[in-house]
């Protein structure tokens, strides 16, 4: 997993490591679509999956299963020595005063190896990270049997890298100052991203007990660069590489989900709810990383989307003046939320929308800080890339060099400005694909709508949660206001209360 830090510079995409690998590539023999002989075993391994599997002869011995092993109180840690040994229902009598966690975790995995309970992923030399549904890191190891759980064997490890430790640029005014101060307060941290992947991990297992040959991916902004200390995590459930009905099967398989959440993972797991939305949903908080997590099936463009964003964020970094993109969208995304207008459920700008609005203006200025990526490298960002070679795609993209020299809170400025005065929403629309406005398209999804942002990869509006007058007419104040109000102080306090946003992260 690539870390979202502060350390910005080196490429995450070492060339390196540029050669093809069947690292984390989905199963290629999925069927097109899910049979109802599909469906029908999903729901029978849901319903089986807590049922004890033994041996029919002699002298039983469990044949181990995957379950969640972290979440208690204290670190927990297996004898090396051979698995229990169970004659009927009665354990031998050298493992009767084992305590009782440590009986769960002999039963339950697959190796009697030293296991660290509430541990965050064990990364070595902090340098090495697993791409999304990649294997497991290494004290959770799990040798998946694939006659037994159903599920599919792992992949190796591909060595990436983080990027190098680079300075941030230096702040010339007391706003640049603030919004530098403001980013490297609130910006995710290296083990906010690791207690999420350790949950993608354990919940891969579990879910693979279901659907053997699912892929669990973290996406959002815990992945490409532009997360907060406080940002939920983002998972995407792939069954298949080809798009499911939303409104049947990723309804039925999230069901699925949630029940096997509720009945087996409770002690982990809590308020699992199944959203029917557009994109249905599953809602649940990790009792152990304490992060809210939102859980999606096959919504595939997400997964592009992420790297993608990552791109922008990391790879485009080569003076230290390309490092001002994270800091800008951070500022971004915390006053917008501070004036209620980033809260798609209640009609306003969901955070995807707002990291598209600042690219977009960053790639629109006279002297662009960014390109057009889908652009200048259509193949690296074809939306028909099969997903397994997503993550690889930017190797080959070297640094951009920008000549705009522009301050961070000049940069802050513009922003408010463009969308404030210059940007015509009534007959435009925001495309980072083509790094311009654009004309609006003439189809439904586009007609009568306050806001269009155009989805990269599937063309879909990202910002149709707007959709009543009222809070469009509230967000258009908002960046008036900001703007006027910002252009006469020159203090971030004067949009955003800085301690008080600070102390949220």
């Amino acid at each position: 997993m690539f870390p979202n830090s502060s350390n910005l510079g080196r490429p995450p995409f070492h060339p390196k490591f540029q050669q093809p690998s069947n690292f984390f590539k989905l199963p290629l023999n999925l069927s097109p679509t899910l049979s109802h002989q599909q469906i029908v075993d999903a729901q029978f391994n849901c319903q089986n999956v807590d049922l004890p599997r033994t041996l029919l002869s002699g002298n039983l011995s469990p044949i181990p299963t995957q379950s969640l092993s972290y979440g208690n109180g204290s670190p927990i840690r297996t004898s090396t020595s051979t698995s229990p040994v169970f004659r009927g229902r009665k354990r031998l009598s050298n493992e009767q005063n084992v305590p009782l966690d440590v009986k769960r975790q002999r039963f339950h995995s697959p190796y009697h190896e030293s296991t660290v309970a509430n541990q965050t992923v064990p990364l070595p030399d902090e340098r090495r990270y697993s791409a999304p549904g990649s294997v497991t890191p290494p004290l959770l190891h799990v040798n998946y049997a694939p006659d037994l759980v159903r599920s599919v064997p792992p992949f190796r490890e591909a060595p990436f890298l983080e990027p190098r430790e680079i300075t941030l640029p230096v702040a010339k005014d007391k706003l640049s100052q603030q919004v530098l101060d403001l980013f490297q307060v609130c910006q995710q941290q290296s083990c906010d991203l690791k207690k999420k992947e350790l949950c993608r991990t354990q919940l891969q297992r579990e879910i693979q007990l279901i659907f053997p040959h699912s892929r669990l991916f973290l996406v959002g902004s815990s992945l490409n660069g532009f997360g907060t200390r406080s940002s939920d995590g983002d998972l995407c459930l792939v069954v298949k590489e080809e798009p499911v009905n939303q409104k049947t099967e990723a309804r039925h398989i999230l069901s699925l989900v949630q029940k096997h959440f509720c009945t087996r993972l409770s002690g982990y797991i809590e308020r699992p709810q199944l959203i029917r939305a557009k994109v249905p949903i599953v809602k649940f908080r990790d009792k152990v990383s304490c992060v809210e997590f939102d859980l999606n099936v096959n919504n595939i463009v997400g997964i592009r989307n992420t790297f993608l964003l990552r791109t922008y964020a990391y790879l485009l970094i080569l003076l230290t003046v390309e490092s001002r993109v994270r800091p800008l969208v951070l500022v971004v995304k915390k006053w917008a939320s501070h004036h209620e207008i980033n809260d798609a459920s209640r009609g306003t700008l969901n955070s995807y929308s707002l990291v598209l609005m600042v690219l977009h203006y960053l790639q629109t200025l006279p002297e662009p800080i960014l390109p057009s990526l889908q652009k200048n490298y259509p193949d690296s960002f074809s939306p028909s890339m099969q997903l397994h070679l997503v993550h690889q795609a930017p190797c080959s993209i070297p640094p951009y060099l920008s000549k705009n020299g522009s301050a961070l809170g000049d940069l802050l400025l513009g922003f408010l400005k463009y969308y404030a005065t210059e940007f015509d929403w009534n007959s435009q629309m925001i495309s980072v694909r083509e790094a311009k406005a654009i004309p609006r398209p003439d189809g439904i999804e586009w007609r009568n709508k306050f806001i269009c942002v155009e989805e990269p990869f599937d063309g879909t509006n990202t910002a149709r949660a707007v959709h009543e007058k009222q809070k469009f007419d509230m967000i258009k104040d908002e960046f008036l206001k900001s703007w006027h109000r910002l252009k006469s102080k020159r203090d971030l306090n004067s949009i955003l209360p800085l301690r008080a946003t600070m102390q949220k992260r």
